[in-house]
């Protein structure tokens, strides 16, 4: 065996390189493209809900949009929730929104929305 012939023979050398470099990008691809998927996802669960709402006195009517969950609806700067129950279209909320200081604010994971600031004109 010739030594010499076997460092100048590098016949193989070509392809093995060629399928390590195309395994290796498609092993980069996949980790960018879970990466993103997976941070979407993430965001996308913590939307704040769109709904609209009409006065009724001091109380405010459901008037349409996603469904809201009692326990993530807080009263201006309030600690406690309004309540458990699940507020869908032509449901009542029971609150102050005669005044300007209380806000109908929607709290999740971190995230924070204002659903209504204006105030409902007194009946």
């Amino acid at each position: 065996m010739d030594i010499q012939t076997l460092i100048q023979d590098d016949d193989a050398v070509s392809p093995v390189i060629g399928v390590i470099l195309m395994v290796a990008i498609t092993v980069i691809l996949a980790a960018v493209i879970a990466t993103f998927v997976l941070g979407l996802g993430d965001s996308l669960s913590n939307q704040a809900p769109q709904a609209s709402f009409a006065c009724d006195g001091g109380d405010l009517i459901h008037d349409g949009g996603d469904e809201l969950d009692g326990a993530n609806l807080y009263i201006a700067n309030e600690t406690n929730s309004l309540s458990s129950s699940t507020y869908t279209a032509g449901d009542t909320i029971v609150g102050v929104f005669d005044s300007d200081a209380a806000p109908l604010t929607w709290e999740s994971a971190g995230s924070s929305a204002t659903l209504r600031s204006d105030a409902c004109p007194n009946a």
